[in-house]
């Protein structure tokens, strides 16, 4: 007996630990679909909330089509038939030849969204947007139709300010982008294809995105989306969940021209700052300081004489610009601004420019593998770079590599004894100068033939040079000449 109670009691007790997780199964459920109720209804309270201040953009360009030389004439046959030619007169073709227009002109439509920041009718959207458009029509939430005009754009952010007139107008609150995290929920609200108020969710995936084929956007610092982004959402807000913009949607990587779950938006902080200098100065007016830069390599920075060190190094010195008057240098490796550690050479580029001239920087830098202090008083930035400027840069970089001025230090660790000459400090993969077996530490002696000096006369030389480059180099105690292929 006594044995049978205590096999009852240890079944028992078997049965309870079995059926327990199950039993438990159905609270934890309850639970996960709560937290999702909770969830779906933060976004739906976001939505409604900045739905109304959503604006639809569309525009229209005037274009004038040059027609080709050989522009198809329904009526060319007629023309050639002898009837024609008896009734009207030999001179028929050639009138109709003399009158047929050369030029045609159409008009070009675009749509875009955008976000009412003011209730008097100040809009934020994409300088892509209203590019070049002769009318702009804003339709509201409640599907009333305003013409708006342009107050001002600013092509290096893709950012725009245009204006309705209004009274009370909803509006979207701005919110602070630098306090974004990577991982938190936002919506994307825009008219994708003329679908008015779409409302997308995902997460931020990424922030301080650069370099994202967008050649025009001289000011890059994008925060990158999975929320869904298509046509007709550019100008459109990014929202967090306490129902603040803190970004306007710009641009998508896609292969197809749609939707691949990597979409990109401009700051919300880039955007106020544009927005604040359109209106209360009529344009955009930025700090300058007058250098080109790059971020530093951890070989980089022990070739400089910085080993470890974090920063930017300068590799170009804009002639009388606030860096050389203020005793910047080729080389210098740039670690701090105002005792602040610098992240990125984009970081950099963007805070300088967010900053007013007149304002006295001081920046750490590294120099022969000494640490200075060097302050630089900010001028006002020219507008677009210079097209010769662009040039510049661009003949440095076709060949895929970074090079600094010869340095005791560099000289020292390589052995170079009473040379002239850059040293490189980079190579790009996949470059044409790695396909040549340019390496980092390489000396380069000459171009096509003429002796090199500095950075600035590389440059020049490269600037010059066709789709083959001779090089005259040293590598490892070793001279020797080298061709770098361009385009192969």
């Amino acid at each position: 007996m006594k044995r049978e109670k205590t096999l009852l009691v240890f079944v028992s007790i078997f049965a309870l630990s079995f059926l327990s997780p199950f039993c438990q199964a159905e609270p934890d459920k309850k639970a996960d679909l709560e937290t999702l109720r909770n969830t779906g209804e933060i976004f739906a309270e976001v939505a409604e909330k900045v739905s109304p201040a959503v604006v639809f953009i569309s525009t229209e360009q005037q274009v004038t089509q040059r027609l080709p030389e050989n522009y198809f004439n329904p009526f060319e046959d007629f023309q050639n038939d002898e009837f024609f030619k008896r009734f009207f007169g030999p001179q028929f073709r050639q009138r109709q030849q003399q009158q047929q227009p050369r030029e045609r002109k159409q008009v070009r439509r675009s749509q875009g969204s955008g976000v009412i920041i003011s209730a008097d009718g100040y809009i934020l959207t994409n300088n892509h947007v209203v590019k070049d458009a002769n009318t702009i029509t804003v339709k509201l939430s409640d599907d009333k139709e305003l013409k708006a005009k342009v107050v001002g754009t600013d092509p290096e952010t893709d950012i725009a300010v245009i204006k309705v007139e209004g009274n009370d107008l909803p509006t979207a609150q701005l919110g602070d982008s630098d306090t974004l995290k990577v991982g938190q929920w936002v919506l994307a609200i825009g008219n994708p294809f003329g679908l008015s108020h779409t409302v997308t969710a995902g997460i931020v995936s990424a922030k301080g995105r650069t370099n994202i084929g967008l050649p025009d956007v001289q000011f890059q610092d994008f925060i990158q989306t999975d929320a869904a982004i298509n046509f007709g959402n550019s100008g459109g807000p990014l929202i967090n969940i306490d129902g603040q913009v803190i970004g306007i949607n710009s641009a998508i990587y896609s292969s197809s021209g749609g939707y691949m779950g990597i979409g990109f938006a401009i700051p919300v902080n880039i955007a106020k700052y544009v927005y604040e200098q359109i209106v209360s100065e009529g344009k955009v007016i930025r700090g300058y300081i007058g250098i080109y830069g790059q971020d530093v390599t951890p070989e980089m920075a022990e070739l400089l004489g910085a080993k470890g060190q974090k920063g930017i190094v300068v590799h170009r010195l804009v002639e009388d610009s606030p860096a050389a008057k203020g005793g910047l240098q080729n080389g210098d490796i740039i670690i701090k601004k105002d005792g602040k550690a610098i992240d990125s050479w984009d970081t950099f580029r963007n805070e300088v420019a967010r900053t007013a001239p007149g304002t006295k920087l001081e920046l750490t830098v590294i120099r022969d593998g000494k640490e200075e202090k060097v302050t630089i008083e900010l001028a006002t930035r020219p507008g677009q770079t210079a097209p010769a400027d662009e040039e510049e840069e661009q003949a440095a970089d076709k060949i895929g590599i970074t090079v600094q001025n010869l340095t005791s230090d560099m000289a020292r660790q390589f052995g170079f004894k009473n040379e002239t000459g850059v040293v490189v400090t980079a190579v790009e993969q996949g470059s044409p100068a790695e396909n040549a077996q340019i390496t980092v530490g390489t000396l380069i002696l000459e171009v096509n033939r003429q002796k090199v000096k500095d950075v600035e006369e590389f440059r020049d030389l490269i600037k010059k040079s066709g789709n083959s480059i001779l090089l005259y180099v040293r590598q490892d105690d070793i001279s020797r000449y080298i061709v770098i292929k361009i385009g192969e």
